[in-house]
């Protein structure tokens, strides 16, 4: 009063007087501000008051009725850690959201000034008792605060949103691995309330988000999709939500690890053929070693999946390229046995041929007896026994069916080049053993192939 006094008396100063009590004192030029931050524990005072809001008894339904109340649901998928083939789990990290309409919960906004509350504590508010039905083991995020929050808007509605981290079980068929595709489910489901109580229901327009950058080491997320999958049990029907994953399995480690590597072996067991057959310890320890080798790749790839009963597509490859390695060693023997069987045939010829030559070089006359050094006569038998009879004929047969013109044939012509069985074997092989192969691989790669084409339809 005495400033007011002072200025009345000099009127240029009172401008100056003005100014300086609205710098010194501004809340004496506006009494009417509120801190509304101070009205949000007034107000989750009055809404959240013992007498007030009782937590265990659900809200009520659509328009305020006796009907089920209705909660919304939506997930945003972080991310995917890991499919693990054997356990037939994958883990998940998500953001689980839901929202439902409680009137008991509505409040003052101040004309837009408070959009909501926050709280973190959901023990204060009634909570919908969802559960993950094909979870096997779960913890939330309390790093640096918990990962949660709920927030109340004016007219009563309630988002409660929470950072959770998820094993999921995925049973998965693995006829077609690792040509296949796998589609795992997340489902939802209300513990206690049935349907008459609690309904869940997907959001409206974008159920489920996936982050933009979602990597996985050997699977690519194909797409997803939204589902109801409610269960009837003695104790009534309960709603359910199920959202499914499709993963496609990425080919090409598999490629570069396992069939690439199993045709490599094959074909190392085909350079048996082209050794001599005489060099046996070289022939032995290639197939051998081609063989173990494998088969320890053989019990590698089964040792990292499941024990199922069924035949899988990778056992149909590593089973027949360990046919193929067995029969390179086979034909090894074959080729053992023929060239031994050469070589007694060769024998039975020299020693005949050799007894020919004699008999020609001796004059018959003198074929019964002949002096010795000492003027003594040996007898010469008559007669042949007839072991010896017998293998002259075949021999002769032989070689008249040798002398034989062969008939005119391509193939005939050409393996009438090489003289002895074992090498023809050896020729033989070479061609036939890359042709199967090859017509195999056909095989292979076009049925299991249009079989994930049509199963994916």
């Amino acid at each position: 009063m005495k400033f007011l006094k002072a200025a009345a008396m000099w009127p240029g100063v009172l401008p100056l007087v003005v100014l300086l009590i609205f710098l010194v004192h501004p809340s004496r030029c506006s009494p009417g501000k509120v801190n509304y931050r101070e009205k949000e524990k007034e107000v989750l005072d009055d809404i959240l008051g013992e007498k007030k809001y009782d937590a265990r008894i659900r809200p009520s339904g659509e328009n305020g009725t006796d009907g089920p109340t209705i909660v919304d649901v939506n997930i945003f998928l972080r991310s995917i850690s890991k499919i693990d083939d054997y356990k037939m789990e994958y883990s998940v990290q998500l953001t689980f959201r839901e929202q439902w309409l409680d009137e008991r919960l509505k409040f003052n906004d101040f004309g837009g000034r408070l959009k909501y509350l926050t709280l973190t504590e959901s023990t204060r508010v009634w909570m919908p008792d969802l559960f993950f039905s094909n979870e096997k083991e779960g913890h939330f995020h309390e790093i640096i605060m918990p990962n949660v929050y709920i927030r109340i808007f004016p007219h009563g509605s309630v988002l409660y949103s929470i950072r959770i981290s998820l094993t999921l079980s995925c049973p998965m068929n693995l006829k077609l691995y690792p040509l296949d595709r796998q589609t795992c489910s997340l489902r939802m489901a209300s513990y206690g309330w049935t349907t008459d109580d609690l309904v869940f229901v997907w959001k409206e327009g974008d159920p489920v988000q996936v982050v933009k950058n979602l990597h996985l080491p050997r699977f690519t997320l194909e797409k997803y999709l939204t589902d109801y999958c409610n269960s009837k049990t003695n104790t009534g029907e309960y709603s359910c939500l199920k959202v499914d994953l499709l993963f496609k399995r990425e080919f090409s480690y598999y490629l570069i690890q396992i069939y690439i590597p199993c045709c490599m072996l094959v074909i190392v067991s085909w350079v048996s053929f082209w050794l001599d057959q005489s060099a046996v310890p070289a022939r032995v320890s290639l197939g051998v070693t081609t063989l173990l080798t494998m088969a320890t790749q053989t019990s590698g790839i089964n040792a990292s999946l499941p024990p199922v009963s069924y035949t899988k597509a990778i056992d149909v490859w590593t089973g027949v390229c360990l046919t193929f390695v067995f029969g390179a060693l086979l034909e090894f023997a074959l080729v053992n046995y023929a060239s031994r069987s050469d070589m007694h045939r060769e024998n039975i010829k020299k020693k005949y041929r050799t007894e020919i030559e004699h008999s020609s070089s001796v004059d018959p006359t003198t074929e019964l007896l002949e002096p010795d050094s000492s003027t003594n006569f040996q007898m010469k038998p008559l007669v042949r026994h007839t072991e010896d009879s017998m293998t002259m004929d075949k021999v002769r047969q032989c070689e008249v069916h040798m002398m034989q013109p062969p008939k005119k044939n391509c193939c005939r012509s050409w393996l009438s080049k090489f003289p002895t069985r074992s090498k023809r074997i050896d020729v033989i092989s070479r061609i036939t053993f890359p042709l199967v192969f090859a017509l195999f691989n056909l095989a292979y790669w076009s049925t299991y192939l249009f079989r994930e084409e049509a199963e994916n339809e």
